[in-house]
Order: structure tokens, then sequence, then C-alpha cells
């Protein structure tokens, strides 16, 4: 599907990792315990956030050679924030395989950019890399400066960059942490959408993306959780202040999905039995995602706002 190196299952004992009582739930669903998890994933950890794809193994999957495109993005600039890799990569992908130009902003991931930038022109798309820092108000200003100046217009607006840790207890979470997972995950979407909607106009589309983790509170990502709920919460009131002006604003609650946060932040004793307790029984890959944004940025959703909509191989039913 793409140059990923190729997947491979590994065997992993969930009690040498200390993980007692994770369940793999069988395809008739009586959820029954097991001591050993066939995983994609093995044991692997990154030291800084948001994480890179290039690091990953196996690489995730961002494209799908055959999906059908048929022009429902013709025309549009849509501004993909993270969209250098992970959910961002394959959603700038599907995007311009619709008719999309995108703008990506992105941290500091320079080579995962550089390679989405390549793969999307391959496709024989624009992109516009802009690296940066999205807490910062002006860096938003400029994004839209610059996608303005480029292409004269903003139609879809996805906000999906952000960073998660993991901390045990609450009292292991610093102050500074607290404050730097808000800044990155819900004060960047304020800044970034209070910049670009004045330039949106009927039609348009804001999608956020929040978290599974909202609706069940993963108790080691306490902040994590609290900005993504933040999300959901923004989402709806933005929905109710934009109608007016025809412009939709909808989320996507994500379950376990293979991209650069998930290396970046768990233990790597945790990373093969991850999608231990999901019914489907695995992760699901980038490009399994993105359709559902194409869906959201269309006219085929233009009956929709305020919503949150779930994709998590059934792990919870939204």
């Amino acid at each position: 599907m793409n140059d990923n190196l190729e997947n491979k299952s590994y065997f992993y004992n969930l009690e040498e990792c200390n993980i007692p009582g994770k369940q793999c739930f069988l395809e008739n669903g009586t959820g029954l315990k097991c001591n050993r998890f066939e995983v994609e994933f093995p044991p692997q950890m990154q030291t800084k956030q948001p994480g890179y794809e290039y690091l990953m193994v196996p690489r995730p999957i961002f494209d799908n050679p055959n999906y059908k495109p048929s022009g429902k993005l013709n025309g549009k600039v849509a501004i993909i924030t993270g969209g250098d890799s992970g959910l961002g990569r394959s959603i700038a992908v599907h995007f311009v395989k619709e008719g999309a130009k995108v703008v990506i902003p992105y941290f500091n991931e320079h080579k995962d950019a550089n390679d989405t930038k390549k793969y999307i022109e391959s496709l024989g798309g624009e992109c516009i890399l802009i690296p940066g820092d999205l807490k910062d108000p002006n860096f938003c200003k400029e994004v839209v400066n610059r996608t303005l100046n480029a292409f004269g217009k903003i139609d879809i607006l996805i906000n999906n960059a952000g960073v998660q840790y993991q901390k045990k207890n609450i009292e292991d979470i610093s102050n500074e942490q607290f404050d730097y997972t808000m800044k990155s995950n819900i004060y960047s979407i304020f800044y970034l959408t209070k910049a670009a909607a004045p330039y949106m106009s009927e039609g348009s589309s804001i999608i956020n993306v929040s978290s599974i983790t909202t609706f069940y509170g993963e108790p080691e990502l306490i902040d994590y959780v609290t900005s993504k709920g933040a999300i959901v919460g923004f989402t709806r009131s933005l929905s109710s202040n934009l109608v007016k002006k025809k412009i939709r604003v909808n989320a996507v609650a994500p379950g376990f999905f293979w991209t650069p946060l998930q290396p970046a932040c768990w233990e790597p004793c945790k990373i093969p039995v991850l999608a231990a307790d999901v019914p489907m029984g695995r992760a699901g890959q980038p490009y399994e995602i993105a359709p559902l944004f194409v869906y959201l940025a269309s006219d085929d959703s233009k009956f929709m706002t305020g919503q949150v909509l779930h994709i998590n191989g059934g792990q919870y039913k939204g």
C-alpha cells in the first residue's frame, strides 16, 4: 500500500509486562481472557513528542491503492495540522486524491513532512509545508496568511496535531506538563480556528480530532483526556456559533490507531497490547480513518454539524 516495512505478527506474553486482566476479544464476542496475544507491533519507544513515523516498526499504512476517488473535494483548500505523519498524513493523501490542495503545519518532524510532500506530489497534488509551533497564536496567523497568499481561500480546517504523555498517577503530572498538553491540544485549536474562521464561507468544514479516551477515561492519560474532552465541548459550541454562516463543525474520536503518537507516549511493554481489548482484535491503520474525514469535509455531510463520530473497532459504542 506504501513503502512500509512488511507487517509482521509477534506473540507477546501479557504476564511479562505485568498487565493482568487484559482481554483478547474473540470473534464470538465472549471476551475470553488470554495470556498470549498476537500483535503486529513489537515493544518500542521514542523519546520526543509527537513522534516520528519513519522510526516506527512496522511503518503505518497511510494509503490504500484500492481507494476510488470521485472528485469530492475538487478545488478545495485544506489546512491539516500534523499532516506530516500518522492520521494527518493519510488525511492529506486522501484529500489530494479527491482534488484538494493541502497546507500542512507541523512542529519539527522535517523528514516525515518532506516524505509526505513528495508522496503527495507523486500523486500530482499540491502541498505546502509550514514548520512551527501552533501553541503560538502568531504562528497560527502566519499559517492562515500563507494559505491565503498561496491559494486565495480556506475551505477545510483539520485540527489534528497533539501530544500525549503516559503518567501512572495524577501526582506524576507536573504543572508544566499539564500546561504544555493543554496549549498543544486545545489552545492551538482555538488559535488556529479563530484565525481561519473569518476567511471561511458557506459550505466550509472544520473537523477536530478528539479521542476515544475522552469517553472511557484512560487512567494514565489524565491531561490528554482532559484536553480531548475540551475539544468535544469546543466542537459542539463552535458548531452552534458558526451555523449561521453555514460552516459545519464536527469531531472525530479515534480509538487505537498505529501512529507515531503511540511509541512516543507509552512504555515499550504496552505497545504490543494496546489493541488487545478491541472487539475487532486489532489496531486501526491510518488509511482506514481518512475516508471519514473526506465525508465530513465534502458536501456528502452537508446536513451534519456539532457531531462526534466514533471509529474504534467496536471498543466504544458512541
